[in-house]
């Protein structure tokens, strides 16, 4: 299956990174390269560096970019993006966009176990390497099970649907994305079920656990921001409230100046800011892209400019 992803908020992204012909950019979460292809739409002498982890968009994005002298591919998790660039003498660049969460192409394709909507291996791993989502179904205890599905998931009937699982599994392993999504049906009252596909929440929960999603956010976050030069942009694209919270407020601290009490009469601290932002609020699909891209609903867009350290 050819690897297809919509990019989401394109327009915005491309315009809010104010790309420099001559600049050196990085797109962290390539994809099938559809913010990258436009990226490099802008570049005459500069450079784009297109990372992912999984295979599959590596392929895709050395096939479509291969003619192009302005493109660079790394195969590797944005998370180390600033080690990954450090070994090829890369030490400062003029933008990054980050679009986080899972891709058109792992959802729609089956076998890749990330949708509930497909009968298929219960897998969910974007690298296609480690520890898997059966994996932590079939060995994590009830306990350990609920507080991924509560906290990653934030769902409510997370202790009913941990020991589902688990008196489910004491007869055979679950082994498919229909076993689970059954199991998780059968778990919630019948009002849940009316309200939407009740597996959706344990699903994102269980994606977000086998590939780190969180973690790596945080890092990426703060790889990215130390890489931008004085005037670099970080625009990153987030599509569930755990996700959008730790960049509002990893933002947030980079916007923060003086930290000393209201009443002390001169700064002692000597913290300055060291980003503004260039969206107040986040950027969300309108009206056209919502019709087109219905994946683009919860889409949101946050990007800040890195201030020069003496300013």
């Amino acid at each position: 299956m050819e690897f297809s992803h919509i990019p989401v908020l394109l327009n915005e992204t491309i315009d809010g990174l104010n790309i420099k012909p001559n600049g050196i950019y990085v797109d962290g979460t390539a994809g099938g390269g559809g913010h990258s292809s436009e990226i490099l739409k802008k570049l005459k002498t500069g450079k784009l560096i297109s990372i992912d982890q999984d295979p599959d968009a590596i392929a895709a994005v050395t096939s479509r970019f291969k003619d192009n002298e302005n493109s660079i591919i790394i195969k590797g998790n944005f998370s180390e993006m600033k080690s990954l660039l450090n070994q090829r003498g890369i030490c400062q660049v003029d933008g990054v966009l980050l679009d986080i969460g899972v891709s058109s192409h792992q959802l729609d394709t089956a076998e890749r176990g990330f949708s509930f909507h497909e009968d298929a291996p219960l897998d969910m791993r974007m690298s296609q390497s480690g520890t898997s989502a059966a994996d932590l179904v079939n060995n994590l205890s009830a306990k350990e099970l609920s507080k991924i599905i509560y906290t990653y998931g934030e769902e409510k009937f997370a202790d009913s649907i941990a020991r589902s699982i688990v008196k489910y599994r004491e007869d055979k392993p679950i082994e498919t994305t229909f076993e689970l999504a059954d199991i998780i049906r059968n778990s919630v009252p019948e009002r849940v079920r009316r309200a939407g596909h009740p597996a959706r929440k344990t699903f994102q929960a269980l994606r977000i656990e086998v590939n780190h999603e969180l973690d790596a956010l945080e890092n990426g976050l703060n790889d990215a921001f130390e890489l931008l030069g004085e005037g670099g942009r970080l625009a990153v694209i987030t599509f569930h409230s755990l996700e959008d919270r730790i960049v509002k407020q990893t933002m947030a601290s980079w916007y923060q100046g003086c930290t000393c009490p209201k009443d002390f009469p001169v700064c002692v601290c000597g913290n300055k800011p060291k980003a503004k932002p260039v969206t107040r609020k986040p950027i969300v699909a309108n009206e056209q892209e919502l019709s087109t891209n219905p994946r683009s609903r919860s889409a949101k867009l946050r990007i800040c400019e890195k201030l020069s350290e003496k300013s």
